[in-house]
């Protein structure tokens, strides 16, 4: 088995970087070639055609089946006259990935071929798809799951294998109407952060009639040899390493950060870059990230559900890409113990239909008071539904993750910067109700313009360690996994803002119509929420333990745990969230925590299982040949006449190894009888905890005595890659 170690290290060794054989052009030249976009819906379209799909993206306006009939045949021009095939309705099941049935545009019709492409296979598709996650919602044995076009995410053409394929977005839904994807939810949740914004936004500008929801998705990620890979079962099943000794150098010179791209890297960035330009991904950024191995790309700010779209089009595409350049990409949240995992970073914002950014100040006492109503109400929206963002960001990688002094804890939190905590501090200690004349408020408002222009100059202050923070025009949330779908938390939190903006409209309602006139109602209001949510904001160090004790005295919970963490999905509280703002009911609410409990309790499991596995089958045999090594040796010495006390180290260690092999053979008998416990309980919840409290404690229980013996046997003994070599070489 080791020779199979160091043969994948040669092939590693011996690797090029991969010529793609990359167009010179411009990016801008070739941006978007596969995409079916405004302007080639203007070629391929009638004008009728295009307005309905227009007024379909911009104010949800359904399509008729005659219009979708035109749509449909332009729409497959287009696609033939890129040279796709086939098409797929394209999307994004409660799996976390996504989803394609190809068909064939050809037909045979009165013995003749065509190509054909009609509006219901363009408007709805039934693509079976029984066996994807529903919570109980259907029946494995009713096949009837629908898909059904999205306008509002633009088809593309995917590149594969040669041929091409026609993607059309989607969402999917049950024959009885209950969502059974990612996406349905995060659109009626924009929809209701749309109306709930616009109605505040009123009170500052008649003209604002759309607010869209916008967002940039940072994404991190780990890159290893095809080769190396191979010989790790547990990185080629689980996405991590389960096994494996911290090596010498691992990040403690960060050397690595920002540093120069290798060049086999860099010839797979500018590979993915170019494939996802092509489909309309606007990547800006590339870096080396701080843990070795790792990188970092980021995008230009999209609407929600179109980054969204992109972010999940991206993963994949990654992933295709690397493996023509025999690398593979590991989205994991901690693929490596001991060094940073990885995160993404979604940063969110909202923009009106006239131009205007509402959580960036503006040049204007007026503006300025807009950008303090909705930023104070993201921060009272997230004081009141900390524990349903926790929910968003749980999942079993992502509990190695949060609060490894990596990464923020699982304790929300929101850091604005010391120049907005101050204008906080003047607005609640000035503003007091009903004593107000208009001069006081032309002042406040004065003098929270001035300072504001301060927050611009260096785009407010960084904080590495909050989960949620204020980063000049928009929020970081940086507690979201790796290789997450964005669509959960953007859910949530478009949500728990839209509930708040609304109840926000209702107590300045309230106020103006018992005789306050408007600034003195909104400033009343604000200075209410900046009161209450006081306990939610926080500038230190997130990663500290006199954070943890001082969130436990706020009231702020610290779930550590996924099965726990996911329960706030089904609190009264997220209820009424969702329910209210017709995102979810309640049915499909409990149908989704059902799916995620279900969804961590198999990760779990088959990371016990793959344990079990590599313990028995490859670290245990080469410990026990290396100790049969090491008796032989020492009765041999023995017999030459050596003094024991020469000997007296060599024992030891054979007695050390005796003590480690014992050790694991015996945790792995009971870690397996602990799984066999865990799988005889039938409801959900109680197995996911059992997988969590009783199984997954045998985890870093059995590598520690794995760990420790890899040390010590012999390299040439051991089959599994090291850390040194997954990590290192490039």
């Amino acid at each position: 088995m080791s020779n199979i170690r160091f043969r994948a290290l040669e092939t590693a060794l011996n690797r090029q970087p991969v010529n793609a054989n990359l167009s010179e052009e411009k990016v801008s030249d070739y941006f978007a070639q596969n995409v079916f976009n405004q302007d080639q819906m203007l070629k391929y379209l009638s004008k009728d055609a295009f307005r309905a799909v227009m007024d379909a993206i911009n104010h949800g306006v359904k399509i008729d089946r005659k219009m979708a009939g035109q749509v449909a045949i332009g729409m497959k021009e287009w696609a033939n006259s890129k040279g796709a095939t086939h098409y797929t309705h394209w999307f994004q099941p409660l799996t976390g990935l996504t989803a394609e049935k190809h068909d064939s545009f050809f037909e045979v019709s009165d013995g003749k071929a065509l190509e054909h492409f009609s509006a219901g296979a363009l408007v709805q598709q039934e693509p079976d798809a029984s066996s994807f996650p529903s919570g109980g919602i259907r029946n494995t044995f009713e096949a009837r799951g629908y898909t059904a076009w999205d306008p509002s995410s633009p088809a593309f053409i995917m590149e594969r294998g040669g041929g091409k394929t026609l993607c059309i977005p989607t969402i999917f839904v049950s024959y009885t109407g209950e969502t059974l994807d990612n996406k349905t939810p995060l659109l009626k949740a924009l929809t209701a952060l749309d109306k709930a914004a616009v109605e505040v936004c009123q009170y500052f500008d008649k003209d604002v009639t759309k607010v869209h929801a916008t967002l940039g998705v940072e994404q991190e990620y780990f890159l290893v040899d095809t080769a190396l890979l191979n010989t790790r079962p547990d990185l080629a099943i689980t996405g991590r390493t389960l096994f494996g000794h911290a090596p010498a150098k691992g990040q403690q010179l960060e050397d690595h950060y920002f540093g120069s791209i290798p060049e086999r890297v860099y010839a797979f960035m500018r590979d993915f870059e170019t494939e996802s330009y092509k489909l309309g991904i606007p990547l800006r950024t590339r870096h080396n990230e701080v843990a070795p191995a790792q990188f970092e790309c980021a995008p230009i700010f999209e609407e929600v559900s179109v980054a969204v779209d992109h972010n999940t089009l991206l993963m994949d595409i990654m992933d295709r890409v690397a493996r023509r350049h025999k690398l593979r990409v590991l989205l994991h949240e901690k693929p490596f113990a001991g060094i940073n995992g990885s995160g993404k970073h979604n940063n969110w914002s909202m923009a009106t239909d006239t131009g205007k950014n509402l959580l960036s100040p503006g040049r204007t006492p007026k503006t300025n008071f807009m950008f303090l109503t909705f930023f104070v109400n993201t921060i009272k929206a997230v004081e009141e539904n900390a524990d349903l963002i926790r929910a968003s960001i749980a999942s079993a990688g992502n509990d190695f993750r949060l609060g490894a002094n990596e990464a923020p804890p699982a304790i929300i939190s929101v850091f604005i910067g010391s120049y907005l905590s101050d204008v906080l501090s003047e607005v609640e200690k000035r503003v007091k109700k009903g004593t107000m004349d208009e001069q006081d408020q032309q002042l406040l408002k004065l003098d929270i313009h001035n300072k504001i222009p301060d927050l611009m100059l260096d785009n407010t202050d960084r904080n590495r360690t909050s989960p949620f923070a204020f980063t000049g025009n928009k929020f970081e949330v940086r507690a979201v996994g790796s290789s997450a779908n964005c669509s959960s938390t953007m859910t949530v939190l478009n949500s728990i803002v839209a509930t708040q903006l609304k109840e926000f409209k209702k107590e300045v309602d309230a106020l103006i119509a018992g005789g306050e006139t408007k600034d003195t109602a909104i400033l009343s209001v604000l200075q209410k929420y900046i009161t209450s949510s006081k306990r939610i904001c926080f500038e230190g160090n997130n990663y500290s333990d006199e954070w943890a004790a001082e969130a436990k005295k706020r009231g702020l919970n610290n779930v550590k745990t996924t099965p726990e963490a996911l329960d706030f999905y089904v609190s009264k509280k997220a209820i009424k969230v969702f329910t209210e703002n017709n995102v979810l009911s309640e049915k499909e609410i409990h149908a989704r925590h059902e799916i995620e409990l279900e969804k961590y309790m198999k990760k779990v499991q088959i990371e016990g299982r793959m344990i079990g596995e590599i313990a028995m089958t490859h670290i245990v045999p080469a410990a026990v040949r290396y100790q049969q090594e090491l008796a032989q040796s020492i009765q041999l010495s023995e017999s030459a006449g050596v003094k024991e006390k020469s000997l007296k180290q060599q024992k030891e260690l054979l007695n050390e190894m005796s003590e480690h092999i014992s050790s694991i053979i015996r945790l792995v008998d009971e870690m397996t009888e602990a799984r066999k416990k865990a799988n005889e309980i039938e409801h959900m919840r109680e197995k996911a905890i059992a997988y969590c409290h009783k199984v997954k404690p045998f985890f870093d229980e059995i590598r520690e005595h794995c760990d420790k013996l890899e040390l010590v046997v012999s390299d040439d003994l051991w089959s599994l890659p090291k850390y040194r070599e997954l990590l290192f070489l490039r």
